[in-house]
């Protein structure tokens, strides 16, 4: 599996420790009596409120998913930060058709804001971001900036918060809400052919190069599970989360600590085989039942990447391994 800077190296690092052209390009969708209605539009953040007093056309999408959502929206952002790796266009292959030009492509984090400055933006989007306040006044100096929900948590926004935060400054709040309604249907159809899957625990554990560890409450892989009836492991439930708030630390020796009716799990900067062929890992009761899923490529960024599009795809390509678990049966 090839690197995935940003986000993801925060992961692992908690892990281990516990172009400025006139616009050419940029898809803006055709303004309508709704859309112009639709603002001054105001969006709520942990920095306060945000006005934005037209509908924007350079929009630069710096937090993680916020791109493919603005994309799902109908908007193409002229700049955008690859938190995934994905590459190319910094979206996965559920979007990347959406974009007629590429965008510039802006660093995770630690972005250059004299890069994204001279993108000349009216708007930018950090809403699934880090929440740090310095960051925020930077972006804000630049242009209208929608940060963080208000009372967010670093990287903890949630799809229904980011979709909607995001639609509301495009002035895009009904096509917003029906990616979520279409998400939300996908959801509720797999989890309604599925009962034996309600209630049953899940552990969504990760592997880096040096630890082992497990995602908690509030983060979109797990919350992702309990949409389609899942609950998380009692036992992960327990232990305190790491600085990143959504992850917590397993040690090789208490490996024991992921088992769950159901575990899945993905690499982080190895190959998958670390996983399955760990010996340590082949003793969890599920593994050797066959209750585990250890995905990787194009699958695991989707799992990870929390936008509906994303969630789309990933409920098409998971369930079916999920299902050859033979979980609650």
């Amino acid at each position: 599996m090839k690197k995935l800077p940003g986000i993801v190296l925060i992961a692992a690092t908690a892990l281990l420790l516990s172009a400025c052209s006139s616009g050419a390009g940029t898809a803006t969708p055709e303004h309508s009596s709704s859309a112009s209605a639709a603002f001054p539009a105001t969006v709520e953040t942990t920095f306060g409120t945000v006005t934005v007093a037209k509908k924007p056309t350079r929009v630069v999408a710096l937090g993680w998913g916020d791109a493919g959502t603005a994309l799902e929206l109908g908007v193409q952002p002229v700049g955008a930060s690859d938190w995934l790796g994905f590459g190319g266009k910094g979206v996965g292959p559920w979007d990347a058709d959406k974009y007629t030009k590429s965008p510039q492509i802006i660093e995770t984090l630690e972005p250059n804001y004299e890069k994204i400055a001279a993108l000349k933006p009216d708007l930018i989007l950090d809403v699934r971001g880090s929440g740090d306040a310095a960051r925020h006044k930077k972006l804000a100096s630049i242009a209208p900036t929608i940060g963080v929900p208000k009372d967010g948590a670093n990287y903890l926004t949630t799809t229904e918060e980011e979709t909607m935060m995001i639609a509301t400054a495009l002035g895009e709040k009904a096509k917003g809400q029906q990616l979520l309604d279409d998400v939300a249907k996908a959801f509720r159809a797999a989890a309604t052919a599925h009962p034996q899957w309600k209630g049953k625990t899940v552990t969504v554990a990760t592997r880096t190069s040096d630890g082992w560890g497990a995602y908690t409450e509030g983060d979109v892989r797990l919350e992702f599970l309990q949409n389609l009836g899942f609950t998380q492991s009692p036992t992960i439930a327990k232990l305190k989360p790491n600085a990143t708030g959504f992850s917590t630390s397993i040690s090789d020796e208490q490996l024991g600590l992921l088992d769950a009716d159901l575990i899945v799990a993905f690499p982080i900067f190895i190959d998958a085989s670390q996983i399955t062929d760990n010996a340590q890992w082949k003793t969890i009761p599920a593994v050797a039942a066959g209750r585990s899923i250890v995905i990787d490529g194009e699958l695991s960024l989707a799992y990870s990447d929390g936008t509906p599009g994303a969630e789309k795809y990933a409920i098409a390509k998971l369930t079916p391994l999920i299902e050859a678990t033979n979980v609650g049966e």
